[in-house]
């Protein structure tokens, strides 16, 4: 499987540019510095498209080993958080509530580590970067 995305970009710094992805869930979403490194929210940055990506990721990944373990969730919600300092992302922390009934939390716990070390965007990032993972389950 191969999957693809374009961006463009005209201008120097204080230009602009435009990502689009295959599916056009993204149509020519701006950024710009101002979005990636100020205040600005009329549009995107690549951070925050990472951030997207292992959220959305994991919590497949999270489903899966919950169904691969019995259980079904009822809900997973996954906020991640991107860390960008020194001109690197340094850090991708995942918060998770999930509700799955009949789970024990030891068990919850499990899936959600084997999920967090597993999800294919983990592996990408682990290598380079510090993941991290709060966890909660619901009643």
């Amino acid at each position: 499987m191969t999957k693809y995305a374009n961006a463009q970009w005209q201008g120097a710094k204080e230009g602009k540019g435009t990502i689009s992805t295959e599916t056009k869930a993204l149509d020519n979403a701006p950024f710009t510095f101002a979005t990636r490194f100020g205040d600005a929210k009329d549009g995107t940055n690549p951070e925050e498209l990472i951030a997207a990506a292992h959220a959305g990721c994991f919590s497949m990944k999270f489903a899966i080993v919950l169904s691969e373990a019995g259980f079904t969730a009822d809900k997973i919600e996954t906020k991640c958080d991107i860390t960008f300092a020194a001109g690197a992302i340094s850090k991708s922390h995942l918060t998770v509530n999930a509700k799955v009934p009949g789970i024990s939390k030891e068990k919850f716990d499990e899936c959600a580590k084997d999920a967090k070390e597993n999800c294919p965007i983990s592996k990408s990032l682990n290598s380079n970067i510090e993941i991290t993972m709060d966890a909660s389950l619901s009643n």
